[in-house]
């Protein structure tokens, strides 16, 4: 495995991130339990969840697994870079009318106690803003984001679907309080979403943020069973499939042509922006994990990366050259 500072921070985290989604809904306890110990003997170092993950029926599962998880000793939390988030509705009575969606001191404070205590853990490396509020003040999130470092129960904090002009706000005043501000930013890339090229990804490598992709496969849609439907996972999934049969057919062919599986190359694709700290991974089971351990071996050369751009166009420069003369 490789690894690389996270944004302009001294924090070194593996090049591939295990995303803990379908850990709860669609992956049971025990190959969860495998699928991390095998991602830490892989040299992944690196860990995402959320508080909201686990369904919406049972907020914080996923948390609550990666707590028993840690809870088997071993050096298990001592090596692992744990990122979490905070701003979706934990379907918790006691909140008033300060549940919902959002973020406010008030709601970080409980969110993050809550967090905490789910993972059985004192600190969180990587604390995460799951998406921008626009109606609070960044002096009320800085100042509570400002606290929780202090005490100790955070190390960093990130963003994710940021645009990139909410980054540069963020920045700017972290900056006029003489803190370090946002390192990540967590945001939707792949080959066929590839909007974060106009803004966010200039916005976040000028201004010290290590981006972490989410989706990297686009749903399933970039991975190696797709055309067979074996990947689709709901009709809307294979209605996805054939909408873009003619471009995922290109790229299938591409692949056998490079010698790579679909979801490798997709991934080492992403990877290879130079603002990409590593792409978010989401095994279902332990035999995924394995098939996107090398990715980060993988190197494409320019005349692939032009053949991808074929195939699936971008922008095609960052904005305003995007859009103007």
């Amino acid at each position: 495995m490789q690894y690389s500072y996270l944004g302009k921070s001294g924090l070194k985290v593996s090049q591939l991130c295990l995303g803990t989604m379908n850990f709860g809904p669609e992956t049971e306890e025990k190959e969860a339990f495998k699928i991390m110990d095998a991602a830490l003997d892989a040299g992944i170092n690196f860990f995402d969840t959320a508080n909201v993950y686990g369904g919406e029926a049972r907020r914080g599962w996923t948390e609550e697994i990666i707590g028993r998880w840690f809870k088997q000793g071993g050096g298990r939390r001592e090596k692992v870079v744990l990122a979490t988030k905070v701003y979706g509705d934990m379907n918790d009575a006691t909140d008033g009318p300060n549940a919902g969606r959002g973020l406010s001191a008030y709601k970080i404070r409980r969110h993050l106690e809550g967090s905490l205590q789910r993972l059985q853990t004192d600190h969180i490396e990587l604390y995460q803003m799951h998406h921008v509020e626009r109606n609070v003040s960044w002096d009320e999130l800085w100042g509570m984001f400002e606290n929780a470092v202090q005490r100790g129960q955070v190390g960093y904090i990130g963003s994710s679907n940021f645009a990139g002009w909410h980054i540069a706000v963020a920045q700017a005043e972290a900056k006029a309080r003489h803190f370090l501000g946002l390192v990540s930013e967590q945001h939707l890339y792949n080959l066929m979403q590839r909007t974060a090229e106009l803004e966010v990804l200039p916005a976040a490598e000028a201004l010290g943020l290590g981006v972490i992709p989410w989706s990297p496969l686009a749903g399933g849609l970039l991975g190696r069973n797709a055309l067979s439907g074996a990947g689709a996972r709901s009709a809307r999934s294979q209605e996805r499939i054939e909408q873009n049969r003619s471009k995922l057919e290109q790229f299938s062919a591409l692949c056998r042509e490079l010698g790579e599986k679909e979801d490798v190359v997709a991934l080492a694709w992403v990877l290879s922006h130079s603002a990409v700290t590593a792409p978010i991974i989401g095994p279902r089971t332990l035999q995924q994990l394995e098939d996107s351990l090398r990715v980060p071996e993988v190197k494409l050369e320019e005349v692939m990366l032009k053949q991808l751009d074929e195939i699936f166009p971008g922008p095609g420069k960052p904005a305003p050259e995007a859009y103007a003369w």
